[in-house]
């Protein structure tokens, strides 16, 4: 029986991804000018307002401050009106040391025996569905705030946007899990104050529908069919959005978590990313479950896979690896099978997982808005700047967790 399934995804501009923007821009300055830091921190933003904590261990010395205001500003917050922008908030920094006690249970004097940050299980996800192997929900979802954000920031086309937003995307799927139509779309969007809340309502709807919209579906031809005049459209269906950003609503790390990974398909094991070094599991270990099982789909093992991990704290091997195939299988193996053959491929100790994947380099700013999966691995430059005036250039690679370079491995393994 055909059913609806919905993904939501939330713009760079609201309050809780400025929170995860601003802690991952704070790994990216620890990891840059000293790759062994173990950090942990969080970030809350309200009206003027940015308070830094958590537990650092490094070397490194930052102006927290400054880098704090340098993502607020890059982000778009840079009007006054706003109640929130990036020259005049208040930053309060309670980032102190990082407890002995943990320290002890991750770091070994044999870096390979290095132990889980915590314990915990963590999922990674992939489908055939897209070209990315992301569902379909949740890539129209961060599609269509990428190009609102890309809208905003040109200023041509739609000149009264801010930076807070969020969208919602419903879907309807046959008897074969394939989808067929867009049942709703939800675009919710800050903007500038208009004469009248009618006149409002109506440009907006307007500009989503005839200027947002064929901009995303540009980018599937795969499912540009499932763009027609049927779709139903709540483009800022309570009315007048002026007042949004930390300033409407206060923002902490860590609370978009479905947003971050898979939109509600597969599973979630509860542990946030952002403003983590990856030495906690709760992000290493949930990336490295997405390259499993991405992998594992682009090879054709399966049309669906969701990798489970687990781990103790302070103890290198996994507790358990599970897969589930959804009875989706190429191959004539149980999902049992399957994952021990998943164990031999891939090593999911805490260390392995560090330098298969290279997360002791700065590549976290970039994860911090329109999810952590489904990205372009690619190589870029990066320039930090240390508080004495030092410029520091690195090149990193970004999102290795998507590349599929496990493929012929897994084809080998699993003779296909």
């Amino acid at each position: 029986m055909p059913y609806l399934f919905t993904s939501e995804s939330v713009s760079e501009g609201h309050p809780d991804k400025v929170a995860d923007q601003i802690s991952d821009a704070l790994i990216d300055n620890f990891l840059a000018f000293d790759a062994q830091s173990k950090v942990a921190c969080e970030t809350l933003v309200t009206t003027g307002q940015v308070v830094l904590a958590g537990e650092v261990k490094s070397k490194a010395y930052l102006d927290v401050q400054e880098i704090a205001r340098g993502v607020i500003r890059k982000i778009g917050y840079t009007r006054s009106e706003y109640m929130f922008e990036a020259n005049s908030c208040g930053i309060l920094s309670a980032i102190h040391e990082q407890s002995a006690d943990i320290n002890q249970g991750v770091d070994r004097k044999k870096k390979e025996e290095q132990g889980a940050g915590d314990q915990g299980m963590m999922f990674g996800y992939a489908s055939n569905e897209t070209d990315d192997y992301m569902p379909l929900a949740l890539d129209l979802a961060h599609k269509i705030l990428i190009e609102l954000a890309a809208l905003r920031r040109e200023n041509k086309q739609i000149k009264y946007l801010r930076p807070d937003a969020k969208s919602q995307v419903t879907l309807e799927y046959d008897d074969n899990n394939k989808p067929v139509r867009i049942d709703a779309i939800v675009v919710s969007t800050q903007h500038d104050d208009f004469d009248t809340e009618a006149k409002m309502l109506a440009k907006i709807k307007e500009d989503i529908i005839k200027i947002l919209i064929p901009r995303v579906k540009n980018k599937y031809k795969k499912y540009a069919k499932l763009f027609n005049d049927k779709i139903k459209y709540h483009i800022n269906p309570t009315g007048k959005f002026v007042i949004g950003g930390p300033h409407g609503d206060t923002g902490v790390t860590g609370r978009k978590i479905i947003v971050d990974t898979y939109g509600g398909k597969g599973a979630h094991g509860g542990g946030a990313f952002s403003g983590k070094d990856p030495s906690k599991v709760d992000r290493s270990a949930a990336y490295a479950t997405r390259h499993i099982a991405k992998n594992l789909v682009a090879a054709g093992v399966a049309d669906e896979v969701l990798v489970q991990v687990s781990y103790a704290i302070g103890v290198a091997q996994p507790t358990s690896i599970n897969v589930n195939t959804f009875g989706t299988a190429k191959v004539k193996k149980t999902d049992g099978q399957i994952a021990k053959i998943v164990e031999g491929l891939f090593d999911m100790r805490p260390y392995f997982i560090e330098q298969r994947l290279k997360l002791r380099n700065p590549i976290y700013s970039e994860t911090a808005a329109y999810g952590h999966m489904g990205r372009k691995s690619e190589e870029v430059t990066k320039e930090f700047k240390s508080p004495d005036g030092k410029v520091k250039k690195v090149k990193v690679e970004l999102f290795t967790w998507e590349k599929l370079d496990y493929v012929p491995k897994v084809k080998k393994a699993f003779d296909i």
